[in-house]
C-alpha cells in the first residue's frame, strides 16, 4: 500500500527560501569584507590624462614626469600651464614632488615670478573653503594662488566666475604650504 504525499504549508516555503536566502547574503558579505568577492579583484579604471579638465582623482603614482626645459635653476615651484602640472624642484634642481593641479579661469603668464605673500584659510572667489593658499601674481586683476580646497574637492568654478586659484590634493597643498615660503621663486611654463 502506498502513503499520499504530504505537502507542506506555504509559510514553511517561504521560510525555508528566507533562511536560504540569508546564508547567501551573509556569505557573499563576509567574502566582501574580506576583498574575496568576484568584484573586489576587478581592475579599476584608470583616468587618462587627455580627460576632463577637472578629473576627479587625478593620477597619483606614475613614472615621473621631467622638470620643463626653460623652468629656471635652483629651488623653485614649476607650474606647466598646458601639462595642469606642479614640480616643487630643489637647490640642485631635481624634483622633490609633482602632481597635477585644476587650474582656475585665469592663468597666470608665463614667466618668472615670486611668492608674494601666504593665507593658511579662507574663502575663494568660488565661494569654496581652501587653505594652504600661495600667492605668486595677479593676471587681469585675479589673484593667483595656489590652495587647496578643505574638504578636498575640486569643483569646477561656476560660470562667469574669475578665479586664480590652482587647486590641487590636500596632502599637495600641504607639500607647496610648506615649500613656497615667501620669496619662493616660482617658474609658470607653457
Amino acid at each position: 500500500m502506498s502513503v499520499p504525499a504530504r505537502r507542506l504549508p506555504s509559510w514553511v516555503w517561504v521560510t525555508g527560501l528566507t533562511a536560504a536566502a540569508l546564508v547567501g547574503v551573509t556569505a557573499l558579505a563576509a567574502q566582501a569584507d574580506q576583498g574575496a568577492h568576484p568584484l573586489a579583484a576587478a581592475p579599476k579604471a584608470k583616468p587618462s590624462a587627455s580627460a576632463s579638465p577637472h578629473p576627479s582623482a587625478p593620477p597619483r603614482k606614475s613614472a615621473p614626469v621631467a622638470v620643463p626645459d626653460g623652468s629656471g635653476t635652483g629651488r623653485r615651484i614649476v607650474y606647466s600651464l598646458a601639462q595642469r602640472r606642479v614640480w616643487l624642484v630643489d637647490a640642485a634642481g631635481a624634483a622633490r614632488r609633482s602632481f597635477t593641479v585644476w587650474p582656475g579661469t585665469v592663468s597666470p603668464a608665463p614667466g618668472r615670478y615670486a611668492v608674494s605673500s601666504t593665507v593658511a584659510s579662507k574663502t575663494g572667489t568660488d565661494g569654496t573653503k581652501v587653505e594652504n593658499i600661495v600667492y605668486f601674481t595677479v593676471s587681469s586683476g585675479v589673484s593667483i594662488a595656489f590652495s587647496n580646497a578643505q574638504d578636498g574637492s575640486s569643483p569646477k568654478p561656476s560660470a562667469g566666475t574669475r578665479t586664480g586659484a590652482i587647486r590641487m590634493h590636500s596632502a599637495d597643498g600641504d607639500a607647496v604650504w610648506q615649500f613656497g615660503t615667501k620669496g619662493t621663486a616660482v617658474s609658470v611654463v607653457e
